[in-house]
């Protein structure tokens, strides 16, 4: 299949033209607004909290905090994040509660041992923001907290080493986990909703101003929403699968008071993915109903939000306001969370043109926007649109269609997008994201994250001929 890429779109008249030709519904405005009172400029209030303008880095891993603690590469990340111009920083990082939930060795893990580092790079963050932009008093920042669970690998890169909430008819398969691989017990859970709160006051106590109780990915906040055939006091009904949540939520709230909560969701999830007939990505075979997406309509390809909207509902009355949306897993459906041109090393090619994949996200929050307007939601699938960012940023905004725009693998290579953008200055071309995906083949070949291609700190090191070498032998060349 080909699509046109984006940097072949010259304006914002061809831009529009291309998304008219192939029936992408995605809101765009022809002219960008500047100053004060445009509305990617203007103020986002939470509860007391005044946040400076619409944009939010979003949370990221970079594979670079060996044994859980951050490295000259994470603090250079964070020092980025503050002078990107973005006034919301939606966790930094993905934080391990506990070990044996990291993603990778390499994952920052909030711990007694790490607190003093983490919060002198949240601090390093503040100053950096605020030598540049004058004042920090309009910065938000937070930490993501979360337990990888069926995606852990806490002591070997190459080498899952799961907490499966429950026994998953494709994604077992997938991920070669035996049928008689244990399930976390209810005790097990129990013990990691204790960590998470143990998280949440260290957060506290380094000084953020507000945590994300991790809830998208396929990582086990997210699994244990769809765990229907779980029994115990966590899977089947509704109020059990979210009684995760409603637990951290309310040790968080007793242990470290006065203490924010955010929740970053997949809104929606698909059926597990693999590469199909010239490596174009197709659904997994699977019989019946498909049983194991929330937010899903039971195709395993279409949307039901009647869950989705019962678990904003439920944040809402646990006086959680702040959603940062996302959709489906990087591992297993990358087109639907990720849009890129170019997969990653464990991906296939886009079954979709790309811009299909960041309409549906951005009419995904429009939906939940209109049906909980009090809540605040931060859209992610940004990055793809590239040149095109701030025209759709700023329709999307002036449309109430999202409150605030995250940028994710944009800003590894570009951190000062949002300043160029809110300031009126032309976009730096040679900076702009183009969906490469190194940023997560370097990774899943266990080396550090990082845009090799654009960043030029990335580009000398010795990873980056690594990193090549790599990608020439998986394709054969």
């Amino acid at each position: 299949m080909e699509y046109r890429k984006i940097s072949s779109l010259k304006s914002v008249k061809d831009f529009k033209q291309y998304l008219s030709e192939k029936g992408i519904n995605i809101p765009c405005d022809d002219e960008m607004e500047h100053g004060n009172s445009a509305p990617l400029n203007k103020t986002l209030r939470i509860e007391d909290k005044v946040i400076g303008n619409r944009f939010c880095v979003l949370p990221m891993e970079g594979w670079d905090c060996p044994g859980g603690h951050p490295s000259d590469l994470t603090r250079r990340r964070w020092k980025n994040f503050g002078i990107s111009g973005a006034k919301l920083i939606w966790g930094g990082e993905a934080a391990a509660v506990r070990v044996d939930g990291m993603s990778n060795p390499d994952q920052l893990l909030i711990s007694t041992e790490t607190l003093k580092e983490i919060e002198d790079m949240r601090e390093e963050l503040v100053n950096a923001h605020k030598e540049k932009f004058g004042t920090a008093d309009d910065l938000f920042v937070g930490l993501q907290l979360t337990h990888s669970g069926r995606f852990s690998k806490p002591y070997d890169k190459k080498k899952l080493s799961p907490r499966i909430a429950y026994h998953h008819p494709i994604l077992d398969r997938k991920f070669g986990i035996a049928p008689d691989y244990p399930v976390l017990t209810d005790a097990e859970v129990d013990d990691i909703i204790k960590d998470y709160i143990k998280g949440a006051v260290s957060a506290l106590k380094c000084g953020f101003e507000f945590v994300d109780v991790k809830h998208c990915h396929g990582y086990l906040g997210h699994e244990l929403l769809s765990a229907v055939d779980r029994p115990g006091n966590y899977g089947g009904s509704f109020e059990n699968r979210t009684r995760f949540l409603s637990e951290i939520v309310k040790g968080i709230k007793s242990e470290a008071p006065g203490l924010k909560i955010g929740v970053r969701l997949s809104l929606f999830d698909f059926v597990p993915f693999k590469k199909g007939k010239d490596n174009i990505g197709e659904a997994e075979e699977f019989s019946g109903a498909y049983r194991y997406a929330f937010g899903g309509d039971g195709s395993g390809n279409g949307v039901d939000f009647s869950e989705t909207y019962k678990f904003l509902d439920l944040l809402f009355s646990l006086g959680i306001k702040m959603v940062c949306t996302t959709v489906g897993s990087p591992y297993y459906n990358p087109h639907i969370q990720r849009p890129a041109m170019f997969p990653p090393c464990d991906g296939y090619q886009p079954p979709e043109d790309p811009l299909a994949g960041v309409a549906r996200q951005i009419n995904a929050v429009t939906e939940v926007k209109k049906n909980r307007p009090e809540m605040i939601f931060i859209g992610s699938a940004y990055t793809y649109l590239q040149e095109w960012i701030p025209n759709v940023a700023q329709a999307v905004i002036r449309g109430g269609k999202a409150d605030s725009i995250g940028l994710g693998r944009m800003v590894l290579p570009y951190p000062d997008m949002p300043a160029d953008i809110l300031s009126g200055r032309p976009l730096d071309k040679r900076r702009i994201c183009r969906t490469f995906s190194d940023c997560t083949t370097a990774p899943r070949n266990g080396m550090v994250s990082g845009c090799y291609p654009l960043d030029g700190h990335y580009k000398s090191m010795p990873e980056c001929e690594k990193l090549k070498e790599a990608k020439k032998t998986m394709s054969g060349k």
